[in-house]
């Protein structure tokens, strides 16, 4: 046990700096935060469906806490969580669906929507242009770069699927 929970926090480590290097490849970059990346996503999601999602989301807090501080951009103490602990800890929700990893990138990066809709809703919404509810002006921003996300993720964790790179190592 003692030597999978090395492996696992090893690993974990490794995924968090893979994310971060991949965040810097950035195809697309919104005006008011997120961006298209080189799979950034990736490394999270390949963590939970390796070793569950208490490391997955464990391993998405702390990158999302990284993020924050390498790349801060916080306007309430409540935005913070949705936007960096929440968000990429919702990643880690891919950790339930290790029988289907398409389906379990899809719902961490679907999670990671969600927290991001409701930051934007709720910290946000004054950018919506008139006229134009604030759900849905969130809603469209953050899908504007995610839903790239989640096609290139699930394609790739598609194709990962087809090796053994999700067995944890014993």
């Amino acid at each position: 046990m003692k030597n999978r929970n090395t492996r696992a926090l090893v690993e974990s480590g490794v995924m968090i700096g893979l994310a971060w290097v991949l965040h810097l490849i950035r195809i697309f970059r919104m005006p008011q935060g997120g961006s298209v990346t080189a799979g950034s996503m990736i490394p999270l999601i390949i963590l939970a469906l390796r070793w569950g999602p208490k490391w997955g989301i464990g391993a998405g807090v702390v990158y999302g806490m990284i993020r924050n501080l390498m790349d801060p951009f916080v306007v309430h103490p409540v935005q913070y969580l949705l936007d960096y602990p929440i968000a990429f800890g919702s990643l880690g929700l891919a950790g339930f669906f290790q029988k289907s990893p398409v389906l379990g990138t899809v719902v961490g990066i679907a999670g990671r929507l969600v927290a991001s809709v409701i930051s934007g809703v709720v910290f946000f919404g004054s950018y919506a242009p008139k006229g134009t509810p604030a759900l849905q002006y969130s809603l469209v921003y953050n899908a504007s770069y995610l839903v790239p996300e989640v096609i290139v993720s699930a394609f790739v964790v598609y194709l990962l699927s087809r090796t053994r790179v999700f067995k944890p190592q014993t």
